[in-house]
C-alpha cells in the first residue's frame, strides 16, 4: 500500500491537479510522508515544495480517504489517498518535480489517475466539482 496525502483546494468548480514531469496523467497535489511526520506537517511541507505556497495548519481539516490500484504499478499495488481540505498564503505555481498546474472537474477524468477518479465522483456528488 502506498499511503499518500493530499491537498483539495477549489475554484469555479473544479479542483487544482499537477502533472509531474515525464508523467501523462495529473494527480492531487501532496505526497508522502517522512518517518515521524503527521499528516498536517507532511502536507505543509510536500505543498510548500510542489506549488511554492504556505498551508495554514490550523485551517487544515480531514475531508476523505479513498484507495485504488496505484497508477504505473504492478497489478495489486493500492494506493490510499487521506485528502484535507484548508486555507493556504500565496498562489500556486508549479514548483520542484511539477511540470503543470490545472484546474479539473468531471470532465477530465481521462487526465487523472484511478484513484483520482473515485475523489472526483465523490466530489462531484458533494457539489464541490462540476
Amino acid at each position: 500500500m502506498i499511503d499518500k496525502l493530499a491537498w483539495l483546494t477549489f475554484k469555479e468548480g473544479q479542483l487544482l491537479c499537477a502533472r509531474s514531469h515525464g508523467k501523462s496523467i495529473y494527480y492531487i497535489p501532496g505526497g508522502k510522508r517522512e518517518p515521524g511526520e503527521s499528516d498536517e506537517a507532511a502536507l505543509v511541507r510536500e505543498i510548500e515544495e510542489e506549488l511554492a505556497v504556505t498551508l495554514q495548519p490550523d485551517t487544515l481539516r480531514f475531508a476523505c480517504e479513498f484507495s485504488a490500484q496505484a497508477d504505473g504499478k504492478p497489478a495489486g499495488v493500492e494506493v490510499r489517498l487521506r485528502c484535507y481540505t484548508g486555507e493556504a498564503r500565496g498562489t500556486p505555481t508549479a514548483s520542484a518535480e511539477i511540470a503543470e498546474l490545472r484546474w479539473l472537474d468531471s470532465r477530465h477524468l481521462d487526465e487523472i489517475s484511478p484513484v483520482s477518479r473515485l475523489l472526483f465522483a465523490w466530489l462531484a456528488e458533494q457539489h464541490l466539482i462540476r
